[in-house]
């Protein structure tokens, strides 16, 4: 069994099983920071050790098969080694590729929650309706993989929708998952403000950022402003007349954040401290995002938010990703949440490219 690939497995065991021992030492238990950084590479090394003991236990298979049809005569036990063998020359080939990717580095972000920014672009109120429509389709979208969505401030549409929601989103592996839906989303269809019948381009923005941990950011109370005001919109006659809003304000960087959704004035500050992080913290994950982008020809999960990523065709019924070129005529269903077929294509997309990099 001499292969290369298992050798690199057997040698990302033996990280996991020092791992294993580090996470249980009082001396790292009591170091945050380092505590939650190693539990996430023992999750990822331990994905890696159940695939090694996959492959090797194929690879015992296929070489058991080839010794019982090289030794013995019994036409019985040569069948079923035969049947072992061609299972094993099977299985390999996608087991390999699985194993290629785990050891490929996965962004460290992915595993983040995330906050989604959806803001109306050109096209006016059918700008403002089609960013509700988006919301309303994470929403479900979200809703169906079992994740939490909480807004963390919004503005209405004149007539529906939003000129602008922010919201975040909480569960397992959410950035990873939503990274791909940033930038421009196009739609065309009648709007209800046209009175003959013709179809109108309109588009809005997404943006989904990472969202920073405590310990990703150090941010000084003494740089932080803080505003406080009436909120306005939902809520009901107490949110409107009590100051419960929070606008906090980065003084070294300008950034500021806002929360209403809230009654209580705390919780709205804790939510825009979680903004306010995240949007410092993702200046300097930007960088990294411009440099893939700069490294690869498509433009999945790349740093670039203001390309046009998707088309919504409604008189065609039509659905269309411009980044992997993939089309599909189920756009009402699509809008009600069933994204997850696209996002699946775009991690072939861009786990492709990952291979390519790596030259695994």
């Amino acid at each position: 069994m001499n292969n290369s690939l298992l050798d690199k497995l057997n040698a990302l065991v033996l990280r996991f099983e020092e791992v294993a021992i580090l996470i249980t030492d009082p001396a790292i238990t009591s170091d945050m920071k380092r505590f939650v950084k190693l539990n996430k590479e023992y999750r990822d090394l331990e994905k890696i050790a159940k695939a090694r003991d996959r492959y090797r236990q194929v690879l015992i298979n296929q070489e058991e098969a080839k010794t019982i049809l090289e030794q013995e005569n019994d036409p019985e036990l040569r069948e079923i080694a035969r049947e072992a063998l061609d299972e094993s020359v099977q299985q390999l080939p996608e087991l390999e590729e699985e194993i290629k990717l785990l050891l490929i580095p996965a962004d460290p972000q992915d595993s983040k929650n995330a906050i989604v920014e959806i803001r109306g672009g050109t096209g006016g109120d059918e700008a403002a309706i089609f960013a509700g429509d988006l919301y309303k389709m994470y929403a479900k979208y979200c809703e169906s993989k079992g994740w939490k969505v909480a807004v963390t401030s919004s503005s209405e549409g004149t007539i529906g929708g939003f000129k602008e929601i922010i919201f975040t989103v909480t569960g397992e592996n959410v950035y990873g998952t939503l990274k791909y839906e940033s930038g421009v989303h196009r739609v065309q269809r009648v709007p209800v403000t046209e009175t003959q019948g013709r179809v109108h381009t309109s588009a809005a923005t997404v943006a989904v950022l990472p969202e920073a941990e405590e310990f990703d950011v150090d941010i000084k109370e003494s740089d932080i402003r803080v505003d406080i005001f009436c909120a306005s919109g939902h809520g009901g006659q107490s949110v409107n007349t009590t100051y419960s809003a929070i606008r906090l304000v980065h003084l070294p960087t300008g950034i500021s954040v806002q929360c209403q959704d809230e009654k209580s004035q705390l919780k709205n500050k804790a939510k825009a401290m979680v903004e306010l992080r995240s949007r410092i913290y993702n200046m300097e994950y930007q960088k990294y995002l411009d440099e893939i982008a700069s490294k690869r020809k498509t433009m999945v999960s790349t740093g670039d938010r203001s390309a046009k990523i998707r088309t919504y065709n409604y008189p065609q019924g039509r659905v269309t990703d411009h980044r992997i070129n993939y089309t599909l005529y189920n756009l009402p269903a699509f809008v009600g949440g069933d994204i997850q077929g696209v996002i699946d294509q775009l991690m072939v997309a861009e786990n492709a490219e990952r291979l390519k990099e790596s030259e695994l």
